[in-house]
């Protein structure tokens, strides 16, 4: 494209991938631990797979993670994938299987970044430093750390939010819950002010960094 930053592309391509693996396996396995805790649902509708067709969002997905990408130049970018249909009613223990199934996905993005990690440790052990690998699993790690630590925010309808909802007691889980329908707006506000990251994206995100990273630099340095 015309004046299109060769550089963005560059991204935009080193990110695919590992973007596409976290948002895939991190919706299939709340599928997975709906069904194993009694909901299927998520089985019925085609969502337990590692399609990442069957998870995409034409705008949650692809228009606004484009969009925010280009219009800051790489500056910010936020985006979801289809949320899992889960029927509680068909859970044994809503309360207490909603968290563990809420669970699931950040604990998805948690052991691939760990496989990332792994990865980087693998080609930094065998000397290869080729620019476009080396930055594919870098933003494997780092993407999965986002998501999860994204997700872990305690408000609905962000994981950590229905985790936070199973665990309160009544009277704060009912009013946290109650705030389901204005969460996505709430967030952004957020993320736009630059509250989430500050106060909780960077810090978490930066630790999680150090507690993978380090192991390596203890191995190969």
């Amino acid at each position: 494209m015309p004046g299109m930053n060769p550089d963005i592309i560059q991204n935009i391509l080193i990110m695919a991938l590992p973007v596409l693996l976290a948002i895939t396996i991190h919706e299939a396995a709340h599928g997975y631990a709906a069904r194993h805790f009694g909901d299927n649902t998520a089985q019925m509708l085609g969502r337990i797979t590692l399609n990442p067709l069957k998870h995409i969002d034409p705008i949650g997905t692809i228009v606004i993670p484009l969009v925010l990408y280009f219009a800051t130049s790489g500056a910010f970018m936020f985006g979801y994938a289809k949320p899992v249909p889960i029927n509680t009613r068909n859970l044994k223990n809503p309360r207490r299987d909603m968290i563990w199934i809420a669970l699931a996905g950040p604990a998805s993005n948690i052991a691939q970044a760990i496989i990332w990690t792994l990865l980087l440790g693998l080609l930094l052990a065998m000397g290869i430093r080729e620019t476009f690998f080396m930055g594919m699993v870098s933003a494997g790690i780092v993407i999965n750390l986002v998501l999860a630590v994204l997700n872990l925010f305690p408000l609905p309808p962000l994981d950590g939010g229905r985790i936070a909802v199973g665990l309160l007691p009544y009277k704060p889980a009912s009013f946290l819950a109650r705030l389901e329908p204005y969460g996505f707006f709430i967030i952004m506000g957020l993320l736009l002010m630059g509250i989430l990251d500050r106060f909780w994206l960077r810090p978490l995100v930066d630790l999680g960094k150090a507690i993978l990273l380090q192991p390596l630099a203890w191995l190969l340095g």
